[in-house]
C-alpha cells in the first residue's frame, strides 16, 4: 500500500471511529478515545506531506540504483510501519468497539501509545528536512557549524522518548526481535535500579525488587524509567550492563548451545618488540612495538577458536602463550590426528561502544564461523575505554594483527589469505588498523568485512542518527557516551550533582580515570612508533624500548596553529570547498597523510563527500529547498499548530564535545584523505536498514567507490544495530549473519587482486 493510500484509509477510520466515540456519551473513556482518533488524523495528514518530500529526493543518497538505503528511507519506512500499525489498530477498533469483549482500556492505552510515537516520528521527519535543506547535495551528515550542531543536538535531545521504550519497543523491527527486546528492556530497568542504589550504597531491598517487578507489567513506568536511564547514567553502568553476558552462568549457557570446536584458547601476546619485513621491499623490516598509550608496554590477549585441531595450535611455542580462564580456560583435547593447516585465517575485533564486552561475549558466533568457513579465527580483546582511551585499543589490535601475520603457523594457518572482521566498533577498528598497517608498510588484510560499522565518530547530526531517538539498543545518548569516553573525554564532565552521592564505588571509578588521564597527558610515548616515517627503514638492530616523552595524538591536535591550516580557517567553508582545496594542495604530497601533522584537525581538508558530476546535477530538489530554507537554520519551526513532546526527565547528560581527536582519521575513518583510503583492501559493509549508523556506512562506502576501490554495500532489513549477537534468535538474524560469512568466504577464495588503478580526479558515484 503506497502511502497516501495507506494515510487516507487511516484518516477515514480515525473520523468513523471519533464519530463513534463521540455520541457515546460524556464519559472519560470514550472522550479519550474520540480525542485519540482526532490526534491520529491530524498526525497523519500532517506527516504524509514531509514524508512525501523526503521520499522524492531519498534516491540521491543512495550508493547504487542496486542498493536503495540511506537515513531518509529509513526515517520513511519507520514511520509507515507505525501508520501501518494505527491502522490495524484502527480496524480491529472498528470491527469490535460493540463487542462485550472489547478492551477498551488496553486498546486506549495502545493508541495513546502510537499516538505519541507518530507525533515524535512527525517531528523526525521536520528535523530531517532541515538537514536537507542544509547539507550539500549527496552528503548526509550535518554540515553546518560546531555551534549550529551543538543547538541542533541539545534541541533534538529534549524530544519525548520514552513512548518508543514502552507498548512501542521494536515496532520497526521483525516482530521476532521483539520478545527479546522487551526482556532486555525489562532486565535494563531492572538493573539500572539496583546499579543506583549500589552507587548510593544503599543495596538491593525489597521495596527495589518490588518496583523492579511493576517494570514487567506497566510499560509506561518501564519506558519512563527507560528514558531516564539512557539520559542520565553514565558509561560505566553501559559497561557493567553490556558485560552481563561475561559473567560464568550465561557464558556457560552460551557456550553449552553453540557450536563445538576443538580448540577456544585465550593468548596473552607478550609486550616484546618483533621486526615485520615490508610489503614493497621484503628483505627491509619495520620494528613493531607493543602498545605503549596512557598505561605502557603490557600484554595483549587474544582469543584463538579453531573448528579441528590443526598443526601448530597444540605446540609448545603456543601452549606457554596459554592465559587461564578457569574451569573452562581450556577445550583442546589431545587428537591422535591433526588436520592440515589451514590456507586462510580471520582477524576478528568484537564490538562493545569502544567501552564493553570481550571475546568471550562474541564467542557462540565465532565458533560457527570457524566451523562453516573451516579456518582459524583470532579474536582479539583489546583494552576497553574510559579506562584506556584511543589509541590504546587500535596500538592492541595492531600489534596483535601483526603478531598473527608473522606467527600464524602456531595458529593453524598458512596465512595466504588473511581476512579482517569486525563488528560496530570492531568496524571501526578494522579500517583503522588496515590504515595503520598500509602507513607502517607492512601487509595489508586481504579484505575486510565490517558489520555496521561506526566511521564517524564526531558529533554530527544525520538522518539516521535520528532513529536513536528510538532505538533501545543504542539511544543518541549512550552513543555520544561511548565515543566520549573512548576519545578520552568522558571523565571530564563534572556537571551532574549526582555525583557527589556516587559512594565509594563511583569515586573509585572516578579517580581511576582521573588517574589514567594524568597517565594520558605525561606518559605516552607511543607516537613515534604510530606513524613515525623512520620506521620504514631498515634496522639491523633492536630499537630499545626506552624512548624520549613524545607528545599524544590529543596534544598534537590541540597544538595545531591557527591560521591557514588550523581549524579556525574551514569554519566557514562547505565540505564541497574543503575538498577541492584539499585536493590541490595535498596531489604533491603522496606522504601526507604519514605526517603526525596531518592527524589534527586539518585533516578534514580532503574530504569529499559529494557525489560525482552527474549526480550532482540532478539534485535539484535539495538544492532548493536549501535555497528556500537556509537561512531559517537547522532550528527552523515547526509548522503552526504542531508541538512534539518534549522529555520530563529534565537535563540530559549527553555530552556535545567538539574535541579534534574525533576528527582524527585514525578515529573517524570517513574524514581520512583519499590518499590513505586508496591503501584500504576489498571492503565489503553489511549494514542495518534501521541502524542509527546505517550513513556511516552509506557514505564510507561511497567515498571508496568514489576512488574507484572494490566495496560492496548490503543492508539488511527489520534488523537492529548487533544483529550478530543474535544469531541464534530467530530465522532474519541467522541469515544476516550467514551474509556476513559469505562476505567472509569471499575474501578467503578471492584470488588477489591486481594494484589498485590510481585515484581519478574527480569521485564517482
Amino acid at each position: 500500500m503506497d502511502l497516501h493510500t495507506m494515510t487516507q484509509s487511516l484518516v477515514t477510520l480515525a473520523e468513523d471511529n471519533m464519530a463513534f466515540f463521540s455520541s457515546q456519551g460524556p464519559g472519560e473513556t470514550a472522550r479519550r478515545l474520540s480525542g485519540v482518533f482526532a490526534g491520529i488524523r491530524e498526525q497523519a495528514l500532517g506527516l504524509e506531506p514531509a514524508l512525501g518530500r523526503l521520499l522524492s529526493v531519498a534516491h540521491l543518497f543512495d550508493l547504487d540504483a542496486e542498493t536503495p538505503a540511506n537515513g531518509y528511507r529509513s526515517l520513511v519506512h519507520t514511520a509507515r510501519c507505525c501508520l501501518a500499525h494505527l491502522l490495524h489498530k484502527s480496524r480491529y477498533v472498528a470491527s469490535n468497539r460493540r463487542s462485550i469483549f472489547f478492551r477498551t482500556s488496553h486498546n486506549l492505552a495502545e493508541l495513546e501509545a502510537y499516538l505519541a510515537a507518530l507525533t515524535q516520528l512527525r517531528a523526525l521527519a521536520y528535523y530531517a528536512q532541515h538537514l536537507l535543506a542544509t547539507n550539500q547535495p549527496g552528503g548526509l551528515f550535518f554540515e553546518g557549524d560546531e555551534g549550529l550542531t551543538a543547538d541542533f543536538l541539545r534541541e533534538y535531545v529534549t524530544l519525548h522518548k520514552g513512548c518508543f521504550y514502552g507498548r512501542c519497543l521494536g515496532f520497526q523491527f521483525t516482530p521476532a526481535i521483539r520478545p527479546f527486546l522487551q526482556t532486555i528492556s525489562i532486565g535494563l530497568v531492572s538493573f539500572g535500579e539496583h546499579y543506583k542504589r549500589k552507587e548510593t550504597g544503599l543495596g538491593v531491598t525489597a521495596s527495589s525488587l518490588f518496583t523492579s517487578g511493576r517494570f514487567a507489567i506497566d510499560p509506561e513506568l518501564r519506558g519512563a524509567e527507560f528514558e531516564r536511564i539512557i539520559q542520565n547514567l553514565d558509561v560505566h553502568f553501559w559497561k557493567a550492563f553490556w558485560n552481563i553476558t561475561e559473567i560464568e552462568v550465561l557464558s556457560s549457557l552460551a557456550n553449552m548451545t553453540s557450536t563445538t570446536v576443538r580448540v577456544s584458547r585465550l593468548l596473552s601476546l607478550p609486550p616484546e618488540a618483533f621486526e615485520m619485513p615490508l610489503t614493497a621491499d621484503p628483505k627491509r623490516t619495520v620494528t613493531i612495538s607493543p602498545p605503549l598509550a596512557h598505561t605502557g608496554p603490557g600484554p595483549v590477549l587474544v582469543r584463538l577458536i579453531s573448528y579441528d585441531l590443526r598443526e601448530g595450535q597444540d605446540s609448545e611455542e603456543l601452549n606457554s602463550l596459554v592465559k587461564s580462564e578457569g574451569p573452562r580456560s581450556l577445550e583442546l583435547r589431545p587428537r591422535p590426528q591433526q588436520a592440515p593447516r589451514s590456507q586462510s585465517l580471520v582477524v576478528h575485533i568484537h564490538g562493545g561502544g569502544f567501552v564493553a564486552q570481550t571475546s568471550k561475549s562474541h564467542e557462540p558466533y565465532l565458533k560457527s564461523w570457524a566451523q562453516e568457513l573451516g579456518t582459524p579465527i583470532l579474536s582479539i580483546d583489546y583494552s576497553l575505554a574510559p579506562e584506556a582511551p584511543f589509541p590504546r585499543a587500535l596500538e592492541e589490535c595492531f600489534y596483535a594483527y601483526c603478531w598473527a601475520v608473522k606467527h600464524c603457523a602456531l595458529l593453524g594457518s598458512t596465512g595466504e589469505r588473511i581476512c579482517l572482521a569486525g563488528d560496530s566498533a570492531g568496524g571501526n577498528l578494522c579500517f583503522t588498523m588496515s590504515l595503520r598497517a598500509a602507513a607502517f608498510g607492512v601487509r595489508v588484510p586481504d579484505g575486510i568485512m565490517a558489520a555496521y560499522p561506526a566511521t564517524m565518530l564526531q558529533s554530527t547530526a544525520s538522518p539516521s542518527r535520528l532513529l536513536s531517538l528510538m532505538d533501545p539498543l543504542l539511544p543518541l545518548s549512550v552513543l555520544t557516551k561511548c565515543v566520549s569516553a573512548y576519545a578520552g573525554g568522558e571523565i571530564e564532565d563534572h556537571s551532574d550533582p549526582n555525583q557527589k552521592a556516587l559512594g565509594m564505588m563511583g569515586l573509585v571509578q572516578r579517580d581511576t580515570a582521573l588517574l589514567f588521564r594524568d597517565l594520558r597527558l605525561g606518559a605516552s610515548s607511543w607516537l613515534h612508533s604510530f606513524l613515525d616515517l623512520s620506521g620504514h627503514k631498515s634496522h639491523t638492530n633492536s630499537v630499545p624500548m626506552a624512548e624520549p616523552m613524545r607528545r599524544s595524538v590529543s596534544e598534537a591536535a590541540l597544538a595545531q596553529p591557527e591560521g591557514p591550516l588550523g581549524t579556525d580557517s574551514f569554519k566557514s567553508l562547505t565540505l564541497h570547498d574543503l575538498s577541492l582545496k584539499g585536493n590541490s594542495d595535498t596531489s604533491g604530497s603522496p606522504e601526507l597523510s604519514l605526517s603526525a601533522e596531518t592527524l589534527g584537525p586539518s585533516m578534514p581538508s580532503n574530504v569529499n563527500f559529494l557525489p560525482g558530476p552527474d549526480a550532482r546535477k540532478d539534485a535539484k530538489a535539495p538544492g532548493e529547498l536549501r535555497a528556500k530554507d537556509r537561512g531559517q537554520g537547522v532550528l527552523a519551526n515547526f509548522p503552526e499548530g504542531f508541538h512534539p513532546r518534549r522529555a520530563s526527565q529534565g537535563p540530559t547528560r549527553m555530552p556535545i564535545y567538539s574535541s579534534p581527536i574525533v576528527k582524527n582519521p585514525f578515529m573517524s575513518p570517513l574524514l581520512a584523505p583519499d590518499s590513505m583510503l586508496q591503501s584500504l583492501p576489498p571492503v565489503h559493509i553489511v549494514a542495518c536498514a534501521l541502524d542509527p549508523m546505517l550513513d556511516d556506512s552509506v557514505m564510507f562506502a561511497r567515498r571508496l567507490r568514489g576512488l574507484g576501490k572494490p566495496v560492496t554495500l548490503c543492508v539488511v532489513e527489520d534488523l537492529p544495530h548487533g544483529f550478530l549477537s543474535l544469531a541464534a534468535l530467530c530465522r532474519e538474524t541467522r541469515q544476516a549473519a550467514a551474509l556476513c560469512v559469505e562476505r567472509i568466504r569471499l575474501i578467503l577464495t578471492q584470488p588477489a587482486a591486481p594494484a589498485a588503478p590510481a585515484a581519478p580526479t574527480e569521485p564517482r558515484v
